[in-house]
């Protein structure tokens, strides 16, 4: 990767990678073949069944425990940082193995990517305990139905389905992701931790540890590296947010297999004020 000797890694930001790799583009250019999950995302976008699960999947874990959004909110900022994190490494040269390993095409990577950062969390409609678990059955159930509509013979959606679960099994379990594609998945399900994920609870009066310390996350922003891949720059404006970057985001980056691809910055600002920054920390 090369840069220019005036630039910053936040002026490197392309149009792709939307608002600070916050939001996927999919009319933009990209540094993979993008047309295949393009297709896939208009379809399960406006899939009425996947519709119903991300917002039934948020009861339990929101109305009945207390936590953090887990619905179609956060499915939309997962699924759209997970591709933002994979456009980001495919620029870095980074190659991915799990589609590869299957004998699947390039192409196929987002699409496991996408699919899986879509379905990870339909297990809490069973409960929020174990819930990849349970995640398992249901979405292996939507894949049986989803697969042919998108062109995969029975022996290509065998292998595009085995790679969504692996994804979707190690994106909260003690289970190590096998391949990148589902670190991408671990690492984007840890990068929703903005305040607006703990709206609901903490209005209700939940003031957990999860709740309190993403109340301290004004924005997370994804960025070309100048020594990996990848930056994650988290702004924070109360040492609480340690505990969603370090207790969180750093468990998932741990045996993800992207350790050293991505850099992790916490930047801790006076948030009721001007923005003024405070201190800038490497974790």
């Amino acid at each position: 990767m090369s840069d220019t000797p005036d630039e910053t890694s936040a002026d490197r930001v392309t149009p792709s990678r939307g608002d600070g790799g916050r939001e996927y583009d999919p009319t933009a250019d990209h540094s993979f073949p993008d047309e295949r999950v393009n297709r896939v995302l208009e379809t399960i976008e406006a899939d009425e069944e996947i519709a119903a699960y991300l917002e039934a999947q948020n009861v339990n874990p929101v109305a009945r425990k207390g936590y953090n959004d887990h619905g179609t909110k956060h499915i939309g900022i997962v699924r759209n940082r997970a591709l933002c994190l994979y456009d980001l490494l495919k620029a870095g040269g980074v190659e991915f193995n799990g589609a590869a390993g299957q004998g699947l095409e390039e192409a196929d990577e987002a699409v496991i990517i996408a699919l899986a950062a879509t379905l990870h969390d339909i297990g809490h409609v069973v409960h929020r305990d174990e819930h990849p678990y349970y995640s398992i059955p249901l979405a292996a159930d939507l894949l049986d139905r989803l697969l042919p509509e998108f062109g995969y013979d029975t022996a290509d959606a065998v292998r595009v389905k085995g790679e969504v679960l692996h994804a979707i099994l190690c994106h909260h379990t003690e289970e190590d992701p096998l391949t990148l594609e589902a670190g991408v998945v671990r690492v984007a399900d840890a990068l929703d931790m903005e305040r607006g994920r703990s709206r609901i609870p903490y209005e209700k009066g939940g003031r957990g540890i999860d709740t309190i310390s993403s109340r301290a996350i004004r924005r997370v922003s994804l960025h070309d590296g100048d020594d990996r891949p990848v930056l994650v720059e988290i702004e924070m404006t109360d040492a609480a947010g340690v505990y969603q970057v370090d207790e969180l985001l750093k468990s998932k980056l741990q045996d993800s297999g992207l350790e050293r691809e991505i850099r992790i910055v916490a930047v801790h600002t006076n948030g009721d004020g001007d923005g003024q920054l405070l201190e800038r920390i490497e974790l």
